[in-house]
This record gives structure tokens, sequence and C-alpha cells, in this order.
């Protein structure tokens, strides 16, 4: 095993550890059967698309190595990256909370709802990866970047961010709280402002983006914005 895989098992294993803790201490119980179930669904996946990029991709999951609020190179980049990591942990912490001081009464339909989105949103993922090997995990430009309008691209120009919304939609609901969704209130205006910022630099510096901003006209939703 290469370094590069080492060091992409070891940030999914820290990333479980440190998403497991956040969930069950706040929550003071391992008797938290939507955390668990949560847990399995956003980690396996994560890992199987782990796997896929290192056999499929390895320049791809080396930009996704690159990643937080440091790895920026941009001061508002750094910002919005240090807001998104408090908004995450919101979206798990205040679930902990919120099971542990029962101040949600959420039907288990609904959590299978958000079981739901959080896979569809990994899919989302999943599928950007394969149609665009330049999603790095900071704004830059790889030197031999190109435009990509195929697949989900063509309906949208973030399908990454559409999907990751999807996600964090679906995490509050995934572990049984209304109060949870709170943390959309962080995540979602950050996300949008990580995206006008990236189109800014994208328009700037990549060929051919003002032309396919022409195209697709839509940032997140097709057929709405």
């Amino acid at each position: 095993m290469n370094s590069l895989n080492r060091k992409a098992f070891r940030g999914l294993l820290s990333l479980l550890l440190v998403t497991a803790a956040l969930l069950f201490i706040p929550a003071g119980t391992l008797d938290f059967w939507q955390a668990w179930i949560f847990l399995a669904l956003f980690f396996a996946p994560s890992l199987a698309v782990t796997l896929y990029l290192m056999k499929e991709d390895p320049k791809l999951l080396e930009r996704r190595m690159r990643g937080g609020p440091r790895a920026e190179k941009e001061p508002a980049q750094k910002i919005i990256m240090s807001v998104a990591w408090v908004g995450f942990i919101g979206l798990v912490v205040v679930p902990a909370l919120d099971h542990r001081f029962a101040w949600s009464q959420m039907p288990a339909y609904i959590v299978l709802i958000g079981d739901a989105l959080v896979l569809l949103g990994w899919l989302a993922i999943f599928f950007v990866f394969r149609e665009n090997t330049f999603t790095s995990a900071t704004v830059e430009l790889a030197p031999d970047q190109k435009v990509v309008s195929t697949g989900l691209y063509a309906l949208v120009r973030h399908p990454m961010y559409a999907g990751g919304l999807v996600m964090f939609i679906g995490m509050p609901l995934a572990l049984g709280s209304w109060w949870g969704t709170l943390a959309m209130l962080v995540i979602a205006p950050v996300i949008i402002w990580r995206l006008f910022d990236e189109e800014r630099f994208l328009a700037k510096n990549l060929s051919g983006y003002i032309d396919y901003q022409r195209k697709v006209r839509h940032r997140l939703i097709p057929l709405v914005w």
C-alpha cells in the first residue's frame, strides 16, 4: 500500500472516530440507534468512494486529501471552510444533544427519509468524481484543468455542492432531530458564498468557463437556480 492510500485510510478512520465521539459523547449513551445507522450509511459509501479513487483516479484522491481551512490559499475561503466545519459539527452535535434531552419527537419514517438523503448525496458526489477529475477540495486550478460540461455538470454548474446540500439536509433527519436542521442556517449560506467565490475564480482563470456559464444557467437546482 502506498503512502497516499495509507493517508486516505488514516483520514477516513480519524473522521469516523471523531464523528462517533461527537455523536455519542454529547448523547451520553450508546443507545442511539439512529446514530449507528447514520455512521454505517455515511462511512460505507465514503470507504467505497475512497477505494474507487485509489484504483481509478489517484490524482483526484490526492486533490481531495488537501482540504480544510489551512489548505485554502485565499482568506475568504479560509473563513468559509472554518464556518462550514462549525456547521458540520452542529449537524451532529445538536442531534446528539437532542437525543439526550428528548427535544424532538420524530417518526421513524422521517429518519429513513434522512438516511435516503444521505445516500443520495453520496451518490451525486460519486457521479461528480467519476465525471470530473479536477474536483479539488480547495479552490485552485490544476495545470491541465479543463471545463467539464457532461454528466451532472450538464444540469447544474455545481453538482457536488448540490449533492452535499442534499446530504446535509438529510443528516439531522437521519439522526432523529428537528432541531439539528437549524445548522443548515450556517451551512447553506457558506456553501453559496463559496460557490460564488469559486465561480469568480474560475471565470477569471479557467479558459472556457464563461461560455460554460452561458450554456448551463443553473447553479444548484435544475430549472430553479
